[in-house]
């Protein structure tokens, strides 16, 4: 996804409301209870289920409810309902969607993503018909806050950087899923304030846009962000 789109839905989720925060720990609950299927309740051996605890610590989450959330997964007692669901669609300007989502009713979840795709301007698509236009990367992103970019982004490279991308906002590290960790943890040892690490679906050719363009891409992409069942947007516009 655009690198300037997860900057702002980080602000965003700073600012967000008492009401926005609910929403936002919802989704953190079930992104816990699928990584816990996935590979178990020890966050040392379960790399997923420690990014999605580093996600829900920066959310403001308490640790009680993170807790709870893990037992319940490993001890069954989550709702067993819920399964992952991955949607791929067009949006206006020719740019390109993969959404996730966690949701206990797939045809429900399917309608509310063709109805905001087609709202504007776009259109759901078939299994591939997107997704080969993404590749899988680690996605580190270190606000500013007083660090140097250009040593950050010497110290990425040094421990194994694929990318690293400086912008106004901070600097865009990227890398291969497995080392995403490893290069996690060298830069909080020089140390630096990291305000996301996590896998992300990286549009191999982004699409370009005129400003005009941009608003309403990132309307479609704040509105798809804001349903309470999709846990993370990925799109090939470079907003």
């Amino acid at each position: 996804m655009s690198g300037h789109s997860k900057w702002a839905q980080i602000k965003h989720a700073k600012a967000a409301t008492d009401k926005k925060k609910g929403q936002i720990f919802s989704k953190l609950v079930r992104q816990i209870t699928i990584a816990v299927r996935e590979g178990g309740a020890d966050p040392d051996s379960n790399f997923k289920l420690r990014l999605v605890i580093e996600k829900a610590r920066e959310a403001e989450m308490p640790k009680d409810n993170i807790e709870r959330a893990i037992a319940k997964a490993a001890g069954g007692e989550g709702d067993q309902q819920i399964e992952q669901a991955t949607y791929e669609g067009f949006g206006p300007f020719g740019t390109t969607f993969v959404v996730e989502a966690a949701t206990d009713n797939k045809n429900r979840t399917t309608a509310n993503v063709r109805h905001l795709l087609e709202k504007f301007g776009g259109s759901m698509g078939q299994p591939g018909s997107v997704t080969w236009g993404f590749e899988t990367k680690g996605q580190i992103l270190v606000p500013k806050n007083g660090h140097n970019a250009e040593d950050v982004e010497l110290s990425a490279i040094d421990a194994g950087a694929e990318d690293v991308k400086i912008s106004e906002d901070g600097v865009e590290i990227y890398t291969t899923p497995l080392d995403l960790n490893n290069i996690k943890q060298a830069l909080e040892k020089i140390p630096v304030k990291i305000a996301s690490a996590e896998i992300v679906m990286h549009a191999k050719t982004p699409t370009e846009l005129t400003p005009e363009q941009k608003m309403k891409v990132q309307e479609l992409f704040e509105a798809l962000s804001e349903d309470e069942e999709v846990l993370a947007v990925h799109t090939s516009a470079n907003l």
